[in-house]
């Protein structure tokens, strides 16, 4: 059997993995093990990121909710107690997003759950 050598995949699996490193600072851009170990935390936490972003946005939309609330005289946990007592069935993100752009509204409803 003929020797194969295996510079020129070693070259590509090198280069392929210092191209996601790009912009990264000192051995971590240059070095392809420091890059692997970069690279493996770096997609960890856009996996995990990517999760937490769903939460900071549901506290998001809370405060926003909260803040229009107290102006009308009346807070998030007393608005949502009596919401559900009422069957007034709005998400976060609509209450929020009515309550910033379309005031009157959010008004009604708030006197609705009132």
């Amino acid at each position: 059997m003929s020797r194969v050598k295996g510079g020129v995949q070693a070259m590509k699996r090198r280069r392929n993995i210092l191209e996601l490193v790009k912009g990264y600072r000192f051995g971590r851009s240059t070095k392809k093990r420091q890059a692997i170990e970069a690279i493996h935390h770096a997609f960890n936490y856009s996996f995990a990121h990517r999760k937490d972003k769903k939460n900071d946005f549901r506290r998001l939309w809370t405060v926003r909710v909260n803040a229009a609330l107290r102006a009308l005289g009346m807070t998030w946990s007393k608005y949502s107690h009596a919401a559900s007592t009422k069957n007034v069935a709005l998400n976060r993100k609509m209450l929020a997003e009515i309550a910033q752009h379309h005031p009157a509204v959010f008004e009604k409803i708030v006197a609705t759950v009132k």
